[in-house]
């Protein structure tokens, strides 16, 4: 009986000890550490506030939609497998890949499809349209393009916003850096609250 007294009262500590280390001074030490300058943004989801008020997130990609496709001033992500039209938008709520390989029937003509609308879009061919606009990352919400896709909409957008090429390519630049597909990126949030500041008839 006293030893499983004994044996029972060691348990009691140790639960008693691990539930103040693990779901106290643990949590609070993270959250504490989350608060150090620098780190905060990331710990709250690297959120992209404009006018105090969060639009978005700058590590997840969501395909804007333009209020008038014949018009469409804004620069678009990658496409995301998750959606039903072939170039989106995405659903971030059911992100992933589509596992499909690269011989896959559906996954080529899928691609096929993309390359088309997008050269279309863009008033180019489908020779000149890059890799990257027509495959969907392994998220689905990739928030970056590299810089020959987003070089290849700089003059839609420039012509439905009324901004010059010149300054829609500095924009560009301005929202360059080394995360990406391939490096640099381009993060196409970032870049789209440009263009709105810079032009803000664009919606």
């Amino acid at each position: 009986m006293n030893t499983f007294i004994k044996q029972s009262w060691a348990g009691l500590r140790v639960l008693i000890a691990l539930t103040i280390i693990l779901g106290i001074i643990y949590p609070l030490a993270v959250w504490t550490i989350s608060r150090i300058p620098g780190l905060q943004s990331n710990a709250e989801g690297s959120l992209v506030t404009q006018n105090d008020q969060p639009v978005g997130s700058s590590l997840i990609g969501i395909d804007p939609v333009a209020a008038d496709p014949a018009h469409d001033p804004w620069f678009h992500n990658r496409p995301s497998s998750g959606s039903k039209d072939a170039l989106g938008p995405g659903d971030p709520s059911a992100s992933g890949a589509s596992n499909k390989g690269p011989f896959n029937e559906d996954l080529v003509k899928t691609i096929t499809e993309r390359k088309d609308l997008i050269a279309k879009r863009e008033g180019v061919t489908p020779a000149q349209v890059p890799a990257d606009a027509v495959t969907a990352s392994g998220s689905g919400i990739d928030p970056s393009i590299s810089v020959a896709y987003a070089d290849l909409q700089i003059a839609r957008v420039a012509k439905n916003t009324g901004l010059s090429e010149d300054k829609v390519r500095q924009l560009v630049e301005a929202n360059t850096s080394g995360a990406g597909i391939g490096v640099p990126g381009v993060n196409v949030l970032l870049l789209n609250l440009a263009v709105h500041s810079a032009a803000p008839g664009a919606h």
